[in-house]
């Protein structure tokens, strides 16, 4: 097994060879996904690696014991150390980073039509279903396999186009005040449209039951808070983090919670970087892809009873 040489396609691309440790190396820093194509010898043809027995099984090293129990100098390690440690070694037993991969090419034909069809308004319910069956698959969970999106655009129609009618109805005022009232209206449709979307998420064709439990006025306060940091030049980055540690929080329904690691200093110098290369119109897909990636290496899953332990 050693001797073997490993090949993958990326956007189109054969890369390769790698050894054994090398392509192992790729899994674990999340180059090559279970939805990536693979390839070796004794292969009769190209396989997503989450297709191929035992490749993306890689044995977990041990984690560190206990610190509660330890005692280093005549001091005793526990406390909030010790709860941490647990926290960190129940993650990696249960569910470990998030991991998303998709086609460049396919992803930018499928944004421009997503983004065509936003602006005639009628179609997009349906159009956006499409697109989260395209993308959802696209995003690995460790311990669920071939996540899904079960949603239809029925159920999501009849406060989409109630929310299109209420800003249309406000835009007609003429009053700049009552106007801006729409902004508070396109607020509370993502704020459904997540409640929407984490409900019904889908593992092997079944519902995984979870729920988003965030409260609207919390959506709202978040949002307010994120406009204003822009004016401090920089602090917007650790607005969004903490943000999306909140967002994540407030997922409920398995035994597993999601945790979002990122700082804001991180997400900050990538935001600039894309920023800037987006600036140039073409690596905008590229730069997407980047971003989405980092932000599922920072999300992870831990066990509930390790964090409330």
């Amino acid at each position: 097994m050693s001797d073997r040489v490993w090949f993958y396609a990326d956007s189109g691309k054969q890369l390769g060879p790698y050894s054994e440790s090398q392509f192992r190396d790729l899994i674990a820093n999340g180059t090559v996904s279970g939805m990536s194509y693979v390839w070796t010898s004794g292969m009769e043809n190209w396989q997503r690696a989450q297709d191929v027995p035992g490749l993306l099984d890689r044995p977990r090293p041990p984690g560190p014991p206990n610190l509660a129990s330890a005692n280093v100098g005549g001091n005793n390690l526990g406390g909030a150390s010790s709860s941490a440690a647990s926290v960190a070694t129940a993650g990696g037993a249960s569910g470990g980073s998030l991991w998303i991969d998709f086609g460049i090419w396919d992803f930018t034909w499928r944004s421009i039509v997503l983004a065509i069809c936003s602006c005639f308004i009628i179609p997009l319910p349906w159009v956006l279903v499409w697109y989260l069956k395209w993308l959802v698959p696209h995003i690995q969970v460790r311990g669920r396999p071939n996540l899904g999106f079960e949603g239809t655009a029925m159920t999501i129609v009849p406060w989409f186009f109630g929310a299109v009618v209420v800003m249309i109805a406000l835009a007609m005022t003429g009053s700049e005040l009552i106007g801006n009232l729409s902004i508070i209206v396109q607020l509370v449709l993502q704020w459904l449209f997540f409640k929407w979307l984490i409900a019904n998420l889908s593992s092997d064709g079944r519902p995984l039951g979870l729920s988003f439990s965030g409260s609207v006025w919390a959506f709202l306060g978040w949002a307010v808070l994120g406009a204003v940091s822009v004016i401090t030049i920089i602090g917007w980055a650790w607005v969004y983090t903490a943000w999306m540690r909140w967002f994540c929080n407030n997922i409920q329904g398995t035994r597993r919670a999601a945790i979002f690691n990122g700082s804001g200093l991180e997400f900050l110098w990538r935001a600039i970087v894309a920023a800037i290369a987006c600036s140039f119109i073409i690596p905008i897909p590229w730069m997407y892809r980047w971003m989405m990636r980092w932000i599922a290496s920072q999300t992870e899953l831990v066990d509930r009873d390790a964090i409330d332990a």
